[in-house]
């Protein structure tokens, strides 16, 4: 990475040491000799008119308030580095703007009349007169490259801009995630997906599915190294950076008993045969939309007759919920529907002090929950724990309707050292999650292509594995 300059010496006692002067000549000249640059208008991007009804739903629900709704800046990672820049949520669905926002943006709501008319600050264009072009290591042009015009982002995405400059804050200002009503709704605009984002979704799981099948094709280079589980978000990761924008959250490559760490993101230990390979991963799209997928691989490519045994109770549990999905029902139910099934297993194999009856008593059961302490199903879109600040009678104890995105996702984890389970069971971790779509008629699995069932999944090993 290069060294920053500055144009003052750094003196004897600084400890900004890899600030450098600028000499004279270097000032006298670096403004000048530049071809005269066009502005490209790009054409409206699909998303415009969608978000432009988003931000007339929000309009609708503060009348005569200033609404402010921040992109947000970088996030320091160390020292003068910083992490990838990824807009807030709420930002990216009130204006469309995706992986290429400029940081610091504002979407500004100014009251007008029972509406308001709605603008999008942002920094301009620098020209290369100023010392911002080569100075600013963080926003500078000679750095990081140019920004869009104002004219150019006004244009693509349908909203009217100003220069950052030209915002004023004022003590009645409502900001996203400084006011808790402003900060729910936003979220809770987006539990319903309209037609542009249930093809995101789609596309999202569809480059996922890829990133799968290049895991699978792997094994044998992943298998061979001593830290299988890094060449397995490795090679997810080149998926998600070559085919989207990033990953949606921090890949899980968890093998043997990692698996039964719900969120192992480590990722340094080694994927064995005869082992189970859990992985939780999602593609983001340039959209910012993600997928959410889980597939439990026998790294071997065959289940032994207990890995078997626990797999198809999980895929059991997940179908149970699928075909209970339904829109008017509680979100909560797909949950209760999924605890059914895992309690009535793990009753079955003896691996409760009561019943499956009491083990699944509001007040006095919960037994089965020590082996899957997570939820079901949770929204998915923007985020991949999507309209998480909805209030609770709006998400979880809310109810299904058309348009929703979510996951069913249940599991069954057998620590190493659980001396609740019989040896065998210990070391094993499942969950097989999916990514539903809700629709008027219905559920729709928009992951179902990528390999579920016990057999599938060893075909699915197979094929890769044969084409090598």
């Amino acid at each position: 990475m290069s060294d920053t300059t500055d144009t003052t010496a750094a003196s004897a006692d600084s400890n900004t040491n890899r600030r450098q002067p600028y000499p004279q000549g270097f000032l006298d000249t670096i403004g000048t000799g530049w071809a005269e640059r066009e502005d490209r208008i790009p054409a409206r991007r699909e998303v415009a008119p969608y978000a432009a009804k988003r931000r007339e739903a929000l309009s609708a629900r503060f009348p005569g308030q200033r609404l402010v709704i921040p992109a947000g800046g970088f996030a320091q990672r160390s020292n003068d580095t910083d992490f990838p820049f990824r807009a807030h949520s709420a930002f990216a669905h009130l204006t469309g703007w995706g992986a290429d926002s400029v940081a610091d943006s504002l979407l500004v709501f100014e009251p007008s009349g029972d509406a308001h008319d709605v603008t999008l600050y942002l920094r301009d264009r620098a020209t290369r007169t100023t010392p911002e072009f080569y100075r600013d290591a963080s926003i500078g042009e000679f750095w990081v490259g140019p920004r869009p015009s104002l004219e150019a982002v006004a244009h693509d995405l349908g909203i009217a801009t100003a220069d950052l400059s030209e915002f004023a804050a004022t003590d009645r200002d409502l900001v996203v995630d400084q006011h808790d009503e402003l900060t729910s709704v936003v979220s809770e605009l987006r539990l319903e997906k309209d037609d542009y984002e249930v093809r995101q979704m789609q596309l999202a799981v569809d480059v996922t599915a890829q990133g799968f099948d290049d895991i699978v094709r792997e094994l044998p280079r992943v298998i061979a190294h001593e830290r299988g589980e890094r060449i397995v978000e490795g090679v997810f990761h080149l998926r998600a950076r070559s085919d989207g924008n990033w990953e949606g959250y921090d890949t899980i490559a968890a093998s043997g008993p990692h698996a039964c760490y719900l969120h192992w993101t480590r990722n340094d230990g080694a994927v064995v045969p005869g082992d189970l390979m859990l992985v939780d991963a999602g593609v983001e799209l340039d959209s910012l939309y993600t997928a959410d997928i889980t597939r439990t691989i026998p790294v071997s490519g065959r289940f032994t007759p207990i890995q078997r045994t626990i797999y198809e109770a999980v895929r059991e549990a997940a179908d149970a919920a699928f075909d209970a999905a339904r829109p008017g029902m509680r979100f909560r139910d797909l949950h209760d529907t999924a605890m059914g099934v895992i309690a009535a297993r793990t009753a079955e194999w003896g691996l409760l002090p009561v019943t499956a009856e009491e083990a699944l008593d509001a007040d006095t059961g919960g037994h089965q929950r020590r082996y899957m302490v997570h939820g079901t199903s949770h929204h998915l879109g923007l985020d991949v724990h999507d309209c998480a600040q909805a209030r609770r009678e709006m998400y979880y104890d809310g109810i299904v309707t058309p348009g929703m995105v979510f996951t069913i996702e249940p599991g069954l984890y057998f620590q190493i050292d659980d001396e609740t389970v019989p040896p065998e069971y210990r070391g094993i971790g499942v969950r097989i999650e999916d990514d539903i779509l809700m629709t008027e008629q219905g559920p729709v699995n928009l992951s179902a292509a990528i390999p579920r069932t016990a057999d599938e999944v060893e075909a699915w090993v197979a094929r890769a594995q044969s084409r090598d």
